[in-house]
């Protein structure tokens, strides 16, 4: 498939040269096609990297729309992650040299930057929609936004589960996190200062 010839030589000659070194006429020689191929799938080179950026806003959002109203906020992000496991696992190869591409490419990991904050605000407010307090959903995205890169890097280092395994196992520990320090914030809640006191 020409799609998938052209994103796997991008990503060797990314790794091998750096984003910034590669043009769209090598990526296409190394291809074994021509520029004017290239430009039938890919805008730039740069959309080689970020194409399913908006796919995988729309399967996160729409899951959030439609999870079960019985569903803590928390468990309506994770069942939305959980969703978009297929397209994230038949794309496995592609996700651990694109983590590496960006994190070395100072002007891609600002675009990354943009899409992480611009899907935290969609997902905030599909969580608006199910009655969740405005400023409390963007931190309830932000947490578990991290919890679902926690689960990523994991799922890429760890062959033997699927990524829904470590996403369970990151919610489960963020869950875990959460009530640890609960007792300490009741007791802190629960303190009386001396100037109470003397008052």
């Amino acid at each position: 498939m020409v799609h998938h010839r052209l994103q796997e030589a991008a990503l060797e000659l990314f790794l091998e040269f750096g984003y910034d070194q590669v043009t769209t006429t090598e990526i296409a020689t190394r291809a074994g096609v021509t520029q004017r191929t290239f430009f039938r799938h890919f805008a730039d080179k740069r959309d080689i990297l970020f194409e399913r950026e908006e796919t995988l806003c729309a399967v996160l959002t729409a899951a959030v729309a439609s999870a079960p109203p019985h569903l803590t906020p928390v468990h309506v992000l994770l069942n939305a992650f959980q969703s978009a496991e297929p397209m994230l696992e038949a794309h496995r190869a592609f996700v651990e040299p694109r983590y590496a591409v960006i994190a070395a490419t100072p002007a891609l990991s600002e675009r990354e930057l943009t899409k992480v904050a611009t899907l935290t605000a969609l997902l905030a407010a599909a969580l608006e929609q199910r009655a969740v307090e405005p400023g409390l959903a963007t931190l309830i995205v932000q947490t578990s936004l991290a919890a679902m890169n926690h689960a990523t890097k994991r799922w890429l280092t760890d062959r033997s589960c699927r990524l829904s395994v470590h996403l369970d196992r990151s919610f489960a520990l963020l869950s875990q996190l959460f009530a640890d320090s609960q007792p300490q914030e009741a007791e802190r809640a629960n303190q009386v200062t001396p100037t109470a006191r003397n008052g």
